[in-house]
C-alpha cells in the first residue's frame, strides 16, 4: 500500500496516540523489521543499520511527502541518560532525533558515537604542540 492510500485511511495524528505495529523491510540493509523487541510501541528505524524513512514532519504525523532515507549521523544523550539517534534525510537534508530501541545494534551505535574521535578536525601528531599553545605544558604524560 503506498503512502497516499495509507494517509487517506488513517486519520491525522493517529500514530501519536496509537501504537505502530507495522512490519517493514529496511530500504538500506534489506532486513525485515518487526515492532517486537523495540521496547516501545513505536518502531521508527531499523535495529540493524539504524536507518529510517522520512515519513513524518512532526513525530507520528506521517505528513512528509519526501520519503527519503534517513541516515544515522550521530547520537546524543538526552536528559536522564537516554540515548537518541540523530537522523539526516539524504534527499532533503531534514534532521530529526529518535530514541534508541532496546534491540538496536550496539556496535553500530558505538561506531556512530565514536566517529568524531576517529576523525578529529586537526592532526593528532600536533596535539602536544596545540596543548602548549593553549597554555599547557604540552606533555601528554600522566603524573
Amino acid at each position: 500500500m503506498n503512502r497516499e492510500n495509507k494517509r487517506q485511511k488513517i486519520e491525522q495524528g493517529y500514530y501519536k496516540t496509537h501504537p505502530c505495529r507495522d512490519c517493514f523491510i529496511c530500504k538500506v540493509c534489506g532486513r525485515p523489521v518487526v515492532p517486537d523487541g523495540a521496547g516501545s510501541n513505536h518502531r521508527n528505524h531499523c535495529p540493524n543499520c539504524l536507518s529510517s524513512l522520512h515519513v513524518d514532519i512532526e513525530p507520528g504525523d506521517r505528513e512528509a511527502d519526501c520519503g527519503g532515507i534517513m541516515e544515522p549521523i550521530a547520537v546524543w544523550v538526552r536528559q536522564g541518560g537516554e540515548w537518541a539517534v540523530v537522523h539526516r534525510c539524504k534527499r532533503c537534508g531534514s534532521l530529526c532525533t529518535n530514541r534508541i530501541a532496546a534491540d538496536d545494534n550496539p556496535m553500530k551505535l558505538m561506531s556512530i558515537a565514536l566517529r568524531p574521535l576517529c576523525a578529529p578536525p586537526f592532526p593528532l601528531e600536533r596535539i602536544e604542540e596545540m596543548t602548549a599553545l593553549m597554555g599547557g605544558d604540552g606533555m601528554l604524560e600522566w603524573k
